[in-house]
């Protein structure tokens, strides 16, 4: 990896990572971490292909038509109530969405939205 493609620190944010060895270290707060397991804590990781894999809040792979069961309560803006943990959600859609939302889907009684691939779990 070059400098300039090095990742960001998971813990302070700091931009000054350097790799040493196998890990990469944050000089600004000295926390060291393996960049694969970075990358698959995420919820996304690219494969070997180059084509992207999802994974669920457990680590299952997700598939374009899954269905998915949501683990813990979600507010959604200008409802009263929010989802519920344990609503399930049929045919997701894998996308790149904003800020980390890459399941397209549409959830009973709320309409079409985005959720993030750590709050599901592959049904």
């Amino acid at each position: 990896m070059t400098e300039s493609s090095l990742p960001a620190c998971p813990e302070c944010s700091g931009t000054y990572a350097y790799e040493m060895g196998a890990l990469l270290v944050c000089p600004e707060c000295g926390h060291e971490w393996s960049p694969a397991a970075a990358a698959a804590a995420s919820g996304s990781v690219e494969a070997a292909g180059g084509e992207r894999v999802v994974r669920d809040a457990v680590g299952n792979v997700l598939a374009d038509g899954d269905t998915v069961t949501v683990i813990k309560g979600l507010k959604v803006k200008g409802s009263p109530a929010g989802i519920k943990a344990g609503t399930k959600v049929r045919n997701i859609r894998l996308v790149d969405g904003v800020d980390g939302h890459d399941i397209d889907c549409r959830v009973e009684g709320f309409g079409p939205m985005q959720l993030k691939s750590s709050v599901v779990r592959k049904a």
